[in-house]
């Protein structure tokens, strides 16, 4: 190639030779020689010829993007991780401010506004969570779920952890990769405790017989990833501590307004998502997810992430924030660090803080009997449909499930002809949890007005004579 790629200017061989002169290196092969082979694909892709312009270019970008079907021209009962909530437009006002958008660490002036922001943030989800301590967020519910298990594992130095069957499979295997494979010298045993089909709460029989001085952590989430409520949160965590465990809630809290907060009944380290805290869907990319616990040094020595301080100066009335604890982070220590954080989410945690902000707890609490209310008007609706049923039809949050066995219809079937009619079905569990059959797991929110749940329901009524 004597002509270098439209948008990669580097890409002739001239500038590749210097390239490699410069680092010393004989050949872009060699650059690779330390990953097996057996791990490298031989043959040629089968790609496209390169686009020559950028009107073929633009052409090309639109007509992907014309594939996509959104949640503004359909409507949604799509959930199980990110869920359509409202976002009031002053979030994305003040999250969209100049002085935010600008690089993660500015000036003393912006440093200043932007540490005030992110101390909001974390104090403000302290109140609803009922901890003292909360760090900056991390990536995803999953990502805080896994950070949360190894800071548990350094405090005891044990290496099992048990978590529930039916969990988002997403977020175990976000937590799996975070306790490590087998073989790795700091690997985390995950295990499955299983839950009761009666009612999807866990199984405390079957947690019993697991628990014993191996275990670092019982993690679960209320509500569950189907939406139930579980109820034995207290005795589940009597049983953890008996054992020497520390107790791990995931938690949405969006919830809280009609849901105790986790330490209420034994947590000691509270996780769970940000996303519905004032954050679009965005594809389900970037959702934000936290970890608090106890304001407590043997807990705050273990946090991977940063965390913002207040403290008064000399000037009496002034007050200052700054970072804390931050060497102990991958950006103190890099690979040393107690796990490693990133920023990516950090701008969305002050679109988070303006919505707890707006909300406070009387709005919380208005919001979470509204979702009840909606979510719980809709399953009797949709069970009142000849050969449809909801699994549990009480003691769920925002989220329901809801089963076609009895019509003869696969959930692909169901929701093929729903997508059709402009309406995203429920999130098709046939494969991730085999045990249930054709089921499907409905996310009815705030958003959802009563003539959208009718909809839902004649629509299926249709479907499915």
């Amino acid at each position: 190639m004597t002509i270098a790629h439209p948008w990669m200017a580097n890409s002739v061989p001239a500038i590749k030779q210097a390239m490699l002169r410069e680092i010393g290196a004989p050949s872009i092969e060699a650059l690779f020689e330390q990953i097996p082979a057996e791990h490298r694909t031989a043959h040629d892709f089968a790609l496209p010829p390169a686009l020559r312009s950028e009107p073929e270019l633009r052409r090309h970008m639109l007509s992907l993007l014309r594939k996509n079907t959104s949640c503004e021209e359909n409507l949604s009962f799509l959930g199980a991780g990110i869920w359509q909530h409202h976002v009031p437009a002053i979030c994305d006002e003040i999250a969209g401010r100049s002085e935010f958008l600008t690089s993660v660490w500015g000036t003393a002036m912006s440093d200043h506004g932007r540490n005030q922001a992110w101390f909001e943030f974390a104090s403000q989800l302290g109140e609803l969570v009922a901890c003292d301590f909360v760090g900056l967020p991390v990536y995803s519910w999953g990502c805080a779920a896994g950070n949360a298990v190894r800071l548990a594992s350094r405090l005891n130095g044990r290496r099992r952890v048990l978590v529930p069957e039916w969990m988002d499979p997403e977020r175990l295997a976000v937590i799996r990769q975070y306790c490590e494979p087998e073989g790795m010298p700091n690997r985390i045993a995950v295990e499955l405790v299983a839950q009761r089909a009666a009612d999807g709460l866990i199984d405390l029989d079957d947690l019993r017989t697991k628990l014993n001085d191996g275990v670092t952590a019982v993690y679960f989430e209320n509500p569950g990833f189907l939406g139930i409520i579980e109820t034995q949160g207290a005795e589940i965590a009597r049983l953890a501590h008996a054992a020497g465990a520390e107790v791990i809630v995931g938690v949405d809290p969006i919830s809280l307004g009609v849901l105790a907060p986790p330490p209420d009944y034994g947590a000691d380290i509270v996780v769970g998502t940000t996303q519905t805290l004032g954050a679009h869907m965005s594809a389900g990319g970037g959702a934000g997810g936290f970890i608090a616990s106890r304001d407590e040094e043997r807990y705050a020595r273990e946090y991977p992430t940063l965390n913002i301080s207040i403290t008064t100066t000399r000037n009496p009335g002034e007050h200052g924030f700054a970072l804390s604890l931050s060497h102990q982070s991958s950006y103190g220590m890099r690979e040393q660090g107690k796990d490693w954080t990133g920023n990516s989410v950090y701008l969305t945690a002050i679109a988070n803080a303006v919505y707890m902000s707006l909300m406070g707890p009387e709005g919380f609490a208005e919001l979470g009997e509204l979702v009840l209310a909606r979510s719980h008007d809709a399953a009797r609706r949709l069970d009142a449909i000849p050969g449809v049923s909801v699994r549990w039809k009480s003691g769920f949050f925002r989220e329901f499930v809801v089963d076609f066995s009895a019509t003869g219809r696969s959930v692909a079937q169901v929701n093929a002809a729903l997508l059709k009619r402009g309406i995203f079905g429920g999130k098709d569990l046939s494969a991730d949890i085999p045990a249930l059959g054709q089921c499907a797991l409905f996310a009815v929110t705030e958003v959802h007005a009563p003539e959208d749940i009718a909809r839902l329901a004649t629509t299926l009524e249709e479907i499915l004579r």
